[in-house]
């Protein structure tokens, strides 16, 4: 599902125009970016969080070189989905798809 098509659903069922829902989660997904930015977490309950994860440093090796490379420390945004969520995508999808 792309960004369009949840702003056609979201209108669908809202009957709220879809220029009106494009700027609503265009402005939620910035609002979301800037607070992981900023080392905000960000918690929906019942959906999941949104949060910055540490990555340690450490060594890599660089195989058509053949030589060790040093990873710096560095952080990355991370999704944790709620238990709700888990357990409705678990009970829900077809088995073998």
């Amino acid at each position: 599902m792309t960004k369009a098509d949840i702003v056609n659903e979201i209108s669908k069922n809202t009957g709220i125009e879809k220029v009106t829902v494009q700027k609503a989660v265009e402005a939620f997904m910035e609002t979301i970016k800037d607070s992981l930015v900023s080392e905000k977490n960000v918690y929906l309950r019942g959906f999941g969080s949104f949060i910055v994860k540490k990555r340690a440093e450490k060594t890599a090796r660089n195989i058509s070189k053949n030589t060790t490379i040093i990873i710096p420390e560095h952080f990355i945004p991370s999704f944790k989905p709620s238990k709700r969520f888990v357990n409705k995508v678990k009970n829900n999808v077809k088995k073998g798809k």
